[in-house]
């Protein structure tokens, strides 16, 4: 790992001469931190199990859900594979996705305080590495994997389909990308979820959260050969109408 160095707490690292905007980080965790979404070690460990009595529980019961089924998706490919999960915060489900036998998972993510939370309290797992910065500009440009995950991060990128074009570079012929506990929205729908956003943020006192929050369609997806894995559209959910929650998967020929 000649491009990194790494801190006391664990598997993480941090490549060389890497400068990141830690405003971001700053407003993201006071507001993350007001929102009670920040969560203690002994939290963390039992992720997405979580007192029922806790305020985001509802979320956590989607979240365990969607976390199960990704699980099974990658265990019946019955064969050893290579994880990046990008927006992988304190590193719950790249922790689970680490127990899979034969996977390897790497975990990126701007945001160093949760990082380090990550590293503190999986970071004897040896099949699990965490770096910090900018996954395009640092060493893990030049590595491949088998499967990419995004679980509730996509808004933080502006372009989805720029994310995409550039990690299918990434991902091995045959590979994967897979998108999941996030909104997509109708074309019409998408200035009033911006509005809504904004609103949002102003009320909680964190205005400058609307320059790194982005709202996208499944109209960016256009260009690409993805399934829908999970629908919210769908009849039985519009009836239930609690998961408002997309699973998208984005394939790589295999003679790409």
């Amino acid at each position: 790992m000649s491009h990194s160095s790494t801190i006391p707490e664990g598997n993480l690292f941090i490549p060389s001469g890497e400068v990141i905007d830690n405003g971001f980080e700053r407003a993201y965790c006071m507001l993350r931190s007001k929102e009670k979404r920040m969560y203690t070690d002994e939290e963390l460990i039992r992720l997405p199990e979580i007192d029922p009595r806790h305020p985001h529980s509802g979320e956590w019961k989607i979240r365990k859900e969607s976390s199960k089924k990704l699980i099974r998706r990658l265990e019946s490919k019955n064969r050893n594979l290579q994880i990046l999960e990008i927006g992988c915060g304190n590193g719950w489900l790249a922790h689970l996705m680490s127990r899979i036998p034969g996977t390897r998972v790497v975990g990126v993510d701007i945001n160093l305080t949760e990082l380090q939370q990550a590293a503190r309290v999986f970071g004897r797992n040896s099949k699990l590495k965490f770096f910090y910065g900018n996954f395009q500009k640092s060493v893990l440009s030049e590595l491949k994997f088998d499967v990419v995950v995004f679980a509730a991060s996509v808004q933080y990128f502006p372009s989805v389909a720029g994310l995409i074009e550039l990690l299918l570079q990434q991902v091995y012929p045959g590979g994967e990308i897979n998108i999941l506990d996030s909104i997509f929205y109708e074309p019409a729908k998408l200035d009033g979820a911006r509005k809504r956003s904004s609103d949002y943020f102003d009320s909680m006192g964190f205005p400058e959260m609307s320059d790194y929050y982005f709202h996208h369609s499944l109209s960016d997806l256009i260009s690409f050969s993805y399934e829908i894995l999970r629908d919210p559209r769908t009849p039985g959910n519009r009836f239930f109408g609690k998961n408002p929650f997309y699973w998208i998967c984005i394939k790589k020929d295999q003679n790409r």
